[in-house]
């Protein structure tokens, strides 16, 4: 292993909450490094290592300090991602179930295709796995990756988004292989740059899934 960087939670803390990173868990989106972490009374992040050498927050929940007058032990024991929530166990306060929504850093499909990892069971420190099923939304997820990068043009995209969408709705009615020759005709006029490829590759595993 290669040293990279690390990641330090962003905001300060109060001398009234004591905040050390503590258990988390990745959350499963797929072509990304994600994880969720507990600080204690400093809440839970979540934050983006897909690089490495630049971690960066994506998200966080916070409740401040159990007293503002006196540090009282509290806080996020654990953080981890579980079938679609994040669930906090909270020394001080019981359990808060959070759900992740749409922002700027991670679209609604990325949300939807890491809801669709469902594990019967589940102990972060075991470190199971992942896996994700081709599915619409994983195509979705790897296409709003793409277009987040700019790997490609405005003009493609919407052609992209409209061969997706056309599939889906004929996917929906049960018209399967009108739905396949959509993904495999969209497949095929994307360029050989390695994000438009992935997403070929993503949506051929789709078309072929169906």
């Amino acid at each position: 292993m290669e040293f990279r960087s690390y990641y330090k939670l962003p905001v300060p803390q109060t001398n009234q909450e004591n905040c050390v990173a503590h258990n988390g868990s990745l959350v499963p989106v797929p072509n990304r490094d994600i994880m969720t972490q507990a600080w204690y009374q400093g809440g839970a992040s979540v934050f983006d290592f897909t690089d490495s050498a630049n971690p960066e927050e994506i998200a966080f929940f916070d409740r401040g300090p159990v007293s503002a007058a006196s540090l009282v032990f509290g806080g996020f024991w654990a953080t981890y991602w579980y079938n679609g929530n994040i669930y906090g166990s909270e020394l001080a306060r019981g359990i808060d179930v959070l759900g992740l929504t749409p922002s700027e850093h991670m679209s609604e499909a990325e949300i939807a295709a890491a809801s669709e990892v469902q594990l019967d069971e589940f102990n972060p420190q075991h470190q199971p796995r992942i896996t994700w099923d081709p599915s619409f939304a994983v195509a979705r997820a790897t296409f709003d990756q793409l277009v987040r990068a700019d790997g490609i043009s405005a003009k493609d995209a919407a052609r992209v988004d409209k061969f997706l969408a056309r599939a889906e709705r004929l996917a929906d009615d049960g018209k399967r292989q009108a739905a396949i020759a959509q993904l495999r005709a969209i497949a095929g006029q994307l360029d050989d740059s390695p994000g438009q490829q992935a997403l070929a590759e993503t949506i051929l595993e789709l078309a072929d899934s169906l």
